[in-house]
């Protein structure tokens, strides 16, 4: 791995920052932590990349091995990885952040909400994800496409470089992020690396008028460095990483329950037929699935015997592989607090190990907050609600009979939260008020005399 004093010791010359950058790009995708994250996102996008590797194979007589291409090879991929990242993610980042001052949300960007349930995404997926401050909005880069340049003696964020290539025929494209500005490098197939662009300031600020037109170009940096990593957890891995072997025993377990039920249920008995190799008894049992017939000579014999599939215990291992998958991730079952009628305390008790895994990942994205604030400049706390299932009708009961030791606006607050009609709250207050008033006023009126 190169550090950021590597970097400072041989990118001294262009050759050498050429040289650094091909480099450290190669060293990047060795890792392992890359290769974890390359193999995360294929998990999150439902392509289970062990058992897609997975081949049945036959033997001949010489004890060549060969694709089993006769039987049945289904692979059937879960969802679990991508259904836990997305209910962690989405349970604290969904609803976004909220500030105090409203007015730091616009000065974030119209997509500061959107960016950072991606960065949330990637860092969950792929265990670290970076956020760049690009003058007035963030911008999110993934361990998979930037190569971080840590400092040995403080381990901070000094450096990086970020690069993507849509094809192996197309050209590398890299781009240096360095603490005073940014630079583009560019190397076309069969080509060597070039600069494309030199060396500029973050921000740019151009001076023009209409008579004389650009007048002048100056140019300012950040007062620290403007790419900042985010966690996934307090581990520093994907959430795949001790995740990844319960989810491939489920798919290859469903898989193999997929293929014994393709005719698994009956095995042929073979006499007299000691030349034949796997293959050769593999294309019998397939000419036999299709003819249902078969021909023997005078000496052989086939006999068909019938086995029962093991279905119970399989069905029982799967529910228990996923039982123990939602414990593990502490991920909240759903189905199992929907299912009936559950108290509201019996509800929060489901969702305690999930808000203890909430509470972890919130602390990263408030680590990444701080480092963001320092770089723009821009204070405050953000604060984060979330979405629960919720025994809505033991809510608005509690509420009430608390009604006469909380006033007026707490209690229609708290009972248009529990509705999911909070931004109402402020007009059905006003209208309670003046329904009381008139009420008020009806009363003192005096009343007409009778004729």
């Amino acid at each position: 791995m190169i550090s950021y004093q590597d970097w400072l010791k041989y990118a001294a010359t262009e050759q050498g920052r050429v040289q650094m950058i091909c480099t450290a790009i190669a060293q990047h995708k060795g890792t392992e932590m890359y290769r974890t994250a390359f193999d995360a996102e294929e998990y999150d996008c439902q392509r289970n990349v062990t058992i897609l590797k997975y081949r049945k194979v036959l033997y001949t007589l010489t004890g060549k091995a060969v694709e089993d291409v006769y039987t049945p090879n289904h692979k059937i991929c879960s969802n679990f990885f991508n259904r836990f990242t997305t209910q962690l993610n989405q349970y604290l980042l969904g609803n976004g952040a909220a500030f105090e001052d409203e007015g730091i949300k616009e000065r974030l960007g119209e997509d500061f909400d959107d960016k950072l349930q991606q960065m949330g995404r990637n860092a969950l997926v792929q265990g670290l994800a970076f956020g760049f401050w690009n003058l007035d909005h963030l911008e999110c880069f993934k361990f998979t496409e930037f190569v971080p340049l840590w400092d040995e003696y403080t381990g901070q964020l000094m450096a990086g470089i970020r690069f993507f290539q849509i094809d192996g025929d197309k050209p590398l494209r890299a781009t240096v992020y360095e603490l005073d500005g940014y630079s583009e490098y560019v190397q076309p197939s069969g080509e060597e690396m070039r600069m494309a662009e030199p060396k500029r300031p973050y921000r740019l600020t151009v001076t023009s008028t209409a008579a004389a037109g650009v007048e002048e170009v100056s140019g300012e940096n950040y007062p620290g460095f403007p790419v900042i990593p985010m966690w996934g957890n307090i581990h520093h891995q994907s959430e795949l990483v001790g995740l990844r072997q319960s989810i491939d025993a489920y798919d290859l377990i469903k898989s193999g329950f997929a293929n014994d039920m393709d005719g698994a249920h009956l095995y042929w008995l073979l006499q007299n037929s000691g030349g034949m190799d796997d293959i050769d008894i593999a294309q019998m049992l397939e000419r036999l699935n299709v003819l249902h017939a078969a021909v023997a000579d005078d000496e052989g014999q086939i006999t068909a015997h019938e086995v029962n599939i093991p279905y119970e215990s399989r069905v029982a291992y799967l529910d228990r592989l996923e039982e123990d998958m939602y414990r593990d991730f502490q991920a909240l079952n759903v189905e199992k607090v929907t299912s009936g009628n559950h108290t509201a305390t019996a509800i929060n008790a489901a969702y305690q190990p999930f808000d203890t895994k909430a509470d972890a990942f919130e602390y990263q994205v408030l680590q990444f907050w701080k480092q963001l604030s320092a770089v723009t400049g821009i204070e405050g706390k953000p604060t984060f609600t979330r979405n629960r299932v919720a025994n809505r009708q033991d809510e608005i009961n509690m509420l009430l009979s608390c009604a006469e030791y909380l006033d007026e606006e707490t209690i229609v607050q708290q009972l248009c939260n529990v509705l999911g009609i909070a931004d109402a709250a402020d007009e059905v207050l006003a209208r309670r008020q003046e329904s009381a008033a008139n009420a008020i006023i009806e009363e003192e009126l005096p009343e007409d005399d009778e004729e």
